[in-house]
């Protein structure tokens, strides 16, 4: 017999928007080969992961200017160009939550996702504002998978972790639900959700 389950709760990134840092910087650096070594040495994903955990971006700038001064404006333009990394909504993926607020499931968003740049997704993409509330890494000085951002996504909105759902596009990120004992599915497209949303007894 399915879990039941009254709390949905959606990653943003790669799950509702796309997200990929290499579109802007595709022109910026148009090697291929020196693009990667800068974002493998450079602006690397433990650097980008910090601005999610709070990290004000002129002190993340500064960190890595200091070590790399002939990078300075290439990764000042990390901030700069942030609004191009992040081109669409996924729509058959935003519709899916959208239908699931409409049939009356309690639906949130628990998202990677530094202060500043989320206040700008939130402009662009009027659908995060329907679900019930959001966390955000940034502003609670939390990333997933640490199990404490999940406990306080479930304290501030009133969840029961054996029945939240969570849904996330990368496996770190489920098995740290599954360890704050939540039920999680990895998302990897629309129409599979939906076969794990059946799979819990929701229709989608």
């Amino acid at each position: 017999m399915a879990a039941e389950i009254q709390h949905i709760v959606f990653d943003i990134g790669k799950v509702l928007i796309h997200y990929d840092p290499h579109l802007p910087y595709a022109r910026l650096i148009p090697d291929e080969a020196e693009r990667q070594w800068f974002f493998d040495h450079v602006c690397t994903h433990a650097w980008n992961i910090e601005q999610d955990r709070g990290r004000r971006w002129e002190d993340a700038e500064a960190l890595l200017i200091a070590e790399h001064p002939d990078r300075a404006e290439e990764i000042r333009h990390f901030r700069r160009y942030w609004h191009e990394m992040v081109p669409h909504a996924y729509d058959d993926s935003v519709a899916l939550m959208l239908g699931l607020i409409e049939a009356g499931h309690d639906v949130t968003l628990l998202t990677n996702f530094a202060a500043d740049t989320f206040v700008e997704a939130r402009g662009r993409f009027p659908f995060l504002d329907r679900p019930r509330g959001v966390t955000v890494s940034g502003e609670v000085g939390l990333i997933k998978p640490d199990i404490a951002i999940y406990e306080t996504h479930a304290t501030s909105f009133g969840l029961d972790p054996q029945k939240s759902l969570f849904i996330d596009d990368a496996l770190v990120n489920v098995e740290g639900a599954r360890a704050a004992g939540w039920h999680a599915v990895h998302f990897t497209g629309a129409e599979t959700l939906k076969r794990d949303l059946a799979g819990y007894g929701i229709r989608a």
